[in-house]
């Protein structure tokens, strides 16, 4: 997956948590494995911009 790709998915689970939490609460199930899956994708999305400046990362 690519850098581009991985901000594309970040976006759609930040949405998704906010959306699922304005309708229970933080510690939901769901909401929490929502937000698991946002780490990893944040995760990732920083190991392969790893060594790349904030500048470089956002032109992406």
């Amino acid at each position: 997956m690519t850098a581009e790709q991985i901000l594309d998915h970040i976006e759609q689970y930040r949405q998704k948590m906010m959306m699922l939490a304005s309708r229970s609460s933080m510690v939901d199930n769901e909401v929490v494995e929502v937000s698991s899956k946002l780490d990893i994708l944040i995760n990732q999305y920083l190991h392969l911009t790893k060594g790349r400046s904030l500048k470089d990362r956002r032109a992406l």
